[in-house]
């Protein structure tokens, strides 16, 4: 790990094979926390190359616990996190609307690392068993439409560098991976981005993908659609900016869509947005990014008609009713 670190700090970039190899060496346990700590913290003073993410994503690919899911058309919604927001669980309430209009969704998370609440803190609160078995998370997908992949289960390296991450308490080069590594290999996905770099490299390597993709942007700096601002939109098709009354009917305030002081709070939260309970500005948030993921999949039809699916979604109790039955598989 000495020469490697020689070798960044000394501003040199690695090359794919490069970057697969020293993710594949990181997992098999061969550095200590320290030399960890300092390979991840080069990538938090200069930006990635796409090369370096491919050669980490390729890694962490081969190194995964495979899962089959049928060849299911699955969607995932994830944000990169490491926006800074502390928002409320925004895409994880989604995925439960999306999953209630009818849509496959096998959602990849993680405990927060820069965040009080991740996507894997709050599910284990509302009491979901984490899980790496095929066969289990097929027959939740059959009966709710929804599973949840946590991805150190599935990704060992992420086991390993979980508790640096957290320490450190800034985003990481990981944060940009999870989006990429969903062992269950969606066939849609909507990915959150927290700025206009990661976008373009995200554009870049879903073009190559040739699956069905939307990023979007918050111009203030959310990776999901906050309706706080303006989003841009990137798809296979182009980029388009739109207005929060566009997208969510009208504007909300940065206090609208705080996510509380603790897993706890968030747990509760949840639970009252996804009873249909929350505020105006929490379901128009909810909504607005759940209606996204549905155009994505293109069996929805334009915006406002996938806006009004999920609208059915939350309103009707079927997202509610896919958490409760998916809680009640544990």
């Amino acid at each position: 790990m000495k020469k490697i670190l020689q070798y960044l700090f000394e501003h040199k970039t690695l090359s794919r094979e490069q970057a697969q190899e020293v993710l594949i060496n990181i997992a098999s346990g061969m550095f200590t926390e320290a030399e960890m700590s300092a390979f991840i913290t080069v990538f938090l003073m200069r930006s990635i190359t796409i090369e370096e993410l491919q050669g980490f994503r390729d890694a962490l690919l081969h190194l995964s616990v495979k899962v089959d899911l049928d060849g299911s058309e699955l969607m995932d919604i994830v944000g990169t996190g490491g926006d800074g927001k502390n928002t409320f669980n925004i895409s994880t309430l989604a995925c439960f609307i999306v999953a209630g209009a009818g849509q496959k969704v096998a959602k990849h998370g993680n405990y927060g690392a820069s965040s009080i609440s991740g996507a894997s803190n709050v599910m284990e609160q509302l009491g979901y068993q984490f899980k790496n078995d095929s066969a289990a998370l097929q027959r939740e997908l059959t009966k709710t439409n929804i599973c949840f992949l946590h991805a150190p289960l599935f990704h060992p390296a992420l086991k390993l560098v979980g508790p640096i991450r957290k320490n450190l308490g800034v985003r990481t080069f990981f944060n940009m991976l999870g989006p990429m590594v969903n062992p269950a290999k969606p066939a849609f996905q909507l990915v959150g981005v927290y700025n206009l770099e990661m976008a373009r490299i995200y554009n870049y390597l879903l073009q190559q993908s040739g699956k069905a993709f939307t990023i979007i942007h918050s111009l203030d700096g959310y990776d999901e659609i906050s309706l706080t601002n303006d989003t841009k939109i990137i798809t296979r098709e182009g980029e388009q900016i739109f207005t929060p009354q566009q997208l969510g009917k009208r504007m909300v305030s940065p206090q609208d869509i705080y996510g509380g002081n603790s897993v706890e709070e968030s747990a509760q939260l949840f639970t009252k947005i996804i009873k249909g309970e929350g505020s105006w500005a929490q379901n128009a948030v909810v909504l607005a990014n759940a209606a996204m993921a549905l155009k994505c999949t293109g069996a929805f039809g334009d915006y406002e008609a996938a806006y009004l699916a999920a609208i059915d979604s939350l309103e009707s109790g079927k997202a509610y009713a896919a958490l409760q039955q998916l809680i009640e598989m544990q």
